[in-house]
């Protein structure tokens, strides 16, 4: 009987080791585990910004708002449209430069007309460096203004080479342009080997032509019930866009920022589980 007794507290001991061994074992496995499959997020960020000039406030020129949305989503990459540079509207201002101070990233522009005694384009903010910068002139069937196409390249921190694509289709009524140059855009990118994102105001909502033939090559993050991102008071279409083209990289997360004071349109975001 004494030795039952004197080897209990023994047993009670091993045990309760024992048991708090395994939880710890447990809780590293778990924790091991999460890390590796979690992978690389990157935030994708579109947005048309009107040349930075709020649509209540005409002729003001507010590169502060629109930098304060920027860098509250904190995004790696954002592709703008309707950038002024030099203009004498905007004041004379590089837009896209003073942008890309104001949120810490790199830049790049690209022009698509003179105007208003400057340049008038697209731009590229990055937190990676800007490679290979590009700029292709897209085609009409109607006399229109002139549109590109710009991509570079960039190296994501898990060494993966991605090509970021921004555009800003024809807004005229007839999707007669806008089919001409989404062909010229899904033909300029359909030789490369590298993950595509593509972003941009594609000016035309998901049930026509020009978005039936990008759905052809490249996956819109978001294919059904997407929040509408014009005008940005009270949005009533889907227009804004972010697509990927040869990778499988999931979606977790895509979303149209309430954002009404800014711009005409609404930013939208993507985020991408990179694996």
């Amino acid at each position: 009987m004494k030795q039952m007794q004197n080897n209990s507290p023994r047993k009670l001991i091993f045990l309760f080791i024992l048991i708090l061994f395994c939880s710890c074992s447990a809780k590293i496995s778990s924790n091991s585990n999460s890390q590796a499959n979690s992978g690389l997020a990157l935030k994708v960020m579109t947005y048309n910004i009107h040349h930075a000039n709020p649509p209540s406030k005409v002729g003001l020129i507010d590169l502060d708002a629109i930098a304060e949305v920027i860098k509250k989503e904190n995004p790696d990459l954002v592709g703008l449209q309707e950038v002024d540079r030099f203009t004498k509207r905007s004041g004379n201002i590089d837009e896209a430069k003073i942008l890309a101070e104001k949120t810490g990233m790199q830049y790049q522009f690209f022009k698509a007309i003179d105007h208003d005694g400057g340049d008038y384009g697209v731009a590229i903010l990055s937190k990676f460096p800007i490679k290979n910068g590009t700029k292709i002139d897209l085609p009409q069937v109607i006399k229109a203004e002139a549109r590109i196409l710009s991509y570079a390249t960039v190296t994501l921190p898990n060494k993966t080479n991605l090509i970021f694509a921004n555009t800003h289709l024809d807004a005229t009524k007839a999707d007669s342009n806008r089919v001409v140059q989404m062909k010229s855009i899904l033909a300029a990118l359909g030789s490369k080997k590298e993950a595509i994102i593509l972003v941009g105001d594609l000016n035309c909502e998901a049930r026509a032509e020009p978005i039936i033939l990008l759905d052809q090559q490249f996956k819109r993050s978001c294919t059904a019930s997407c929040a509408r991102t014009i005008p940005q008071d009270f949005p009533k279409k889907t227009i804004d866009y972010i697509a990927l083209k040869n990778a499988s990289w999931n979606v977790s997360g895509y979303y149209v920022i309430p954002e009404t004071y800014a711009s005409d349109h609404r930013p939208v975001v993507t985020v991408y589980q990179i694996k």
